[in-house]
């Protein structure tokens, strides 16, 4: 039996999201990148790369997995550029997307070879979370002055427009992309290509994906561009859990189950956005299950079991794959989770183990 901690991908589970994006791509003519700070475990690249059209990145090894693990059409975005990475970083890309117009014109000799886009702030979002809120006020995410934009449409060929955030309205994405037509017609009709990023949940259970599908056509076809999406946590969602063991309990006016591993180290997100992780649980008998890092609030969340948990007991945590695996870290220096898939024969093959040669390394 594989040693707890660990990150088990299920690459059945993965086809479901994967034969959505395929139905989505040929109904639409859109082409989808996957969203690598969401999810970069390149384990699986060998099954996504068959169903989506490359990657888009936000940072230059991003972008360099994306070449070398992936393949395929390679898109280069970052807040900001270095003067040390451009080379480097055009290198590897088909297009190079700046997030202003000042990165534009600092490096206009440097990426005149390939195909240029900058990021248009539409200025409105989907975002529930002001941290994650693309369009907050002071957004240093894009622009969106039309008279400046103007000055540059010369240099570019696309956009990329990222507003939404697990939006799983399509009545809303309706509302907001007639907004963007509206209000940005006269430039996108001057482009090739728009990306609408990422963060429309249309592998979410119920999504109308063949309006979203006639939606997207009707927009590339009014504009004559070709549209990408950037899909991470839709590509990704419920294909993957943290398989964890009891390894403590206790009473302390709640009945409290320590794991192997950590909220902090190896579910983040939950921490950043004060969201209890999910787990396929029921019964009548409530206990937190608490990580086991040193940090008060390492808890993973509150859940009903049949009977009382021991020591020994196995537990996965459900939806672990997106914006987990990439922010793992070395808190405490606990032991980050291994990385295991699920083959499509029911057979589990261990792809990566960390030790604590990669927690000294990590250091110094």
């Amino acid at each position: 039996m594989l040693q707890t901690p660990y990150y088990l991908i299920d690459r059945a589970k993965l086809s479901r999201n994967l034969e959505i994006i395929d139905r989505l791509r040929h109904g639409s003519g859109a082409k989808a990148l996957l969203a690598l700070k969401c999810f970069a475990t390149w384990g699986v690249f060998d099954q996504m790369r068959e169903h989506m059209d490359g990657t888009t990145s936000s940072s230059l090894y991003e972008l360099r997995l994306g070449r070398e693990k992936f393949g395929k059409e390679t898109h280069a975005y970052s807040v900001a550029w270095s003067d040390h990475e451009i080379a480097e970083a055009v290198g590897y890309a088909d297009k190079i997307i700046f997030n202003s117009i000042g990165q534009l014109e600092r490096f206009d000799n440097h990426s005149a070879g390939i195909a240029r886009g900058l990021r248009l702030n539409p200025r409105f979002s989907t975002s529930g979370f002001d941290l994650a809120d693309p369009a907050r006020p002071f957004s240093r995410l894009g622009e969106w002055d039309q008279s400046k934009i103007e000055t540059v449409m010369d240099r570019i060929s696309g956009f990329m427009i990222h507003y939404n955030c697990e939006n799983g309205d399509f009545d809303l994405f309706d509302r907001q992309l007639s907004r963007i037509e509206e209000e940005f017609g006269p430039l996108l009709k001057r482009l090739k290509w728009v990306s609408l990023g990422g963060g429309i949940h249309f592998t979410g259970e119920g999504y109308p994906v063949d309006r979203l599908a006639e939606r997207l056509r009707v927009f590339a076809d009014r504009f004559e561009v070709q549209v990408y999406l950037e899909p991470g946590e839709a590509a990704i969602t419920q294909s993957a859990s943290l398989e964890v063991t009891v390894i403590d309990t206790l009473h302390n006016g709640k009945d409290l189950a320590i794991v192997d591993s950590s909220v902090e180290a190896h579910m983040l997100d939950l921490l950043i956005y004060r969201q209890s992780a999910r787990m396929e649980t029921s019964g009548d008998q409530p206990w937190m299950i608490c990580g086991k890092s040193c940090l008060a609030g390492d808890i993973f969340g509150e859940f009903h079991f049949d009977r009382p948990l021991m020591v020994g007991d196995r537990l996965s945590i459900a939806d672990a794959a997106g914006y987990t695996m990439v922010k793992k870290n070395w808190f405490n220096g606990v032991k980050m989770p291994s990385i295991v898939v699920r083959e499509l024969d029911g057979s589990l093959s261990l792809k990566r183990e960390f030790g604590y040669a990669d927690y000294e390394s990590s250091l110094g």
